[in-house]
C-alpha cells in the first residue's frame, strides 16, 4: 500500500468516524434518503444555505450554538427535562443533524415529514422551570431564540473558517433561506437578513442568564465530552473554536475566560484557541471531502422555485 493509499484509508476512517457520530448506526440509510433519493429539492447546491450547512465549520458552530442556546433559562429547562442531552447526547445530535440535512438537501416531501414529526414531539414538551415559570416547546418566542442562536452560530463559523466566506448579499440570503424551516416549526417572523438576525439576538439579551443548567451544558461539552480519550483532543480543538466564536457576554456568563490575575492574557488565549479551532475544522473538512461519501456525489439537482411550484433545475 503506497502513501496515497494510506492517506485515502486514513481519510476514510476519519470520515466514517465522524459520520457514525453525527448520523448514527444507520448513516448509510440516512445518506440515501437525503442526498441520493430522487425528487425535487428546495435549494440548489450553490445556494448559501447549502454552502454553509455543508461546510466543516458546522462542527464548531454546532458546539457554539448549544452553549449560546443554553443561556435562555426556559429553553434550557426544556432541554434538561426532555432532550436527554446527558443520557443520549449522540441521539440528540443525530436527530438535529437529520433535521438540518433533510430540510437543506433532502427531497421536499421527506423534509416536510421530518418537520411534521418534530412538531408532534414539540407538542409533548411542556413543563415548569426551577423558578416556577411554565415553558413549552411550541412557544414561538423560545423557538425563535433557538433558531437565531443556531443560525448565528452556523453563519459565524462559516465566515470564520471557510476559504471563501459568503458575501454580504449571500449572508443575507442564507438567513432568509433558513427562515423557511423555522416558520414551519412555528417561529413567527424569523429574521430574513443579517441585520434582522443581530437585532433579534440583541433583543433576547435581558432574558439570558447562567443558570445551573447552562453551566452544566458548558461543563458537559467542554470538560466531559462523551467521547473515548483518543477522540477528545480533536473534539476539544473544535470546542476551542466554538468558545472564540461566542460573543463576549456569553463567555462572561459561562465563566469561559481566564481567572482574575490572568484576565489580561485573554486576547492571547483567544488567539491560541482560534488557531486550534482552525486546525480542528481543517481536519474535519479534509475528512468530509472523502470521495466515497455520497454527500460529495449527489445524483439529484432538483430544486424548488422559491415562489411557485416544484421544478427541476
Amino acid at each position: 500500500m503506497g502513501p496515497s493509499d494510506l492517506t485515502a484509508a486514513a481519510r476514510r476512517r476519519l470520515s466514517l468516524a465522524l459520520r457514525d457520530r453525527v448520523a448514527g448506526a444507520d448513516a448509510p440509510r440516512r445518506a440515501q434518503a437525503v442526498w441520493l433519493a430522487p425528487g425535487p429539492r428546495r435549494f440548489a447546491p450553490h445556494d448559501p444555505i447549502c454552502r454553509v450547512h455543508g461546510h466543516a465549520g458546522m462542527y464548531a458552530g454546532g458546539i457554539r450554538a448549544l452553549l449560546l442556546q443554553s443561556l435562555h433559562p426556559l429553553a434550557m429547562a426544556g432541554v434538561a427535562a426532555h432532550s436527554g442531552y446527558r443520557g443520549d447526547p449522540w441521539g440528540r445530535l443525530q436527530r438535529t443533524s437529520e433535521f438540518i440535512a433533510m430540510t437543506t438537501y433532502g427531497p421536499v416531501d421527506s423534509a416536510q415529514r421530518v418537520l411534521d414529526r418534530i412538531n408532534r414531539v414539540h407538542r409533548t414538551v411542556v413543563g415548569t422551570s426551577a423558578d416556577g415559570r411554565p415553558y413549552s416547546a411550541t412557544d414561538s418566542h423560545l423557538l425563535r431564540w433557538v433558531h437565531v442562536a443556531e443560525i448565528d452560530s452556523f453563519l459565524r463559523a462559516h465566515q470564520r473558517y471557510a476559504r471563501t466566506p459568503l458575501t454580504a448579499t449571500e449572508a443575507d440570503a442564507y438567513v432568509a433561506q433558513t427562515s423557511w424551516a423555522a416558520g414551519q416549526l412555528g417561529v413567527l417572523d424569523p429574521p430574513r437578513s443579517v441585520t434582522e438576525l443581530g437585532q433579534a439576538l440583541t433583543a433576547y439579551r435581558p432574558e439570558l442568564e447562567a443558570s445551573d443548567g447552562a453551566r452544566d451544558v458548558a461543563r458537559f461539552l467542554l470538560a466531559e465530552p462523551p467521547l473515548p480519550p483518543a477522540a477528545r483532543p480533536g473534539f476539544w480543538m473544535l470546542a476551542a473554536g466554538a468558545v472564540t466564536l461566542l460573543p463576549g457576554y456569553a463567555r462572561d456568563l459561562l465563566g469561559l475566560h481566564p481567572p482574575g490575575p490572568l484576565r489580561p492574557l485573554e486576547p492571547a488565549a483567544l488567539a491560541l484557541l482560534d488557531r486550534l479551532g482552525r486546525l480542528g475544522t481543517a481536519a474535519v473538512g479534509w475528512a468530509l471531502a472523502d470521495p466515497a461519501d455520497p454527500r460529495n456525489a449527489p445524483t439529484s439537482s432538483a430544486v424548488v422555485d422559491r415562489t411557485g411550484p416544484v421544478h427541476d433545475s
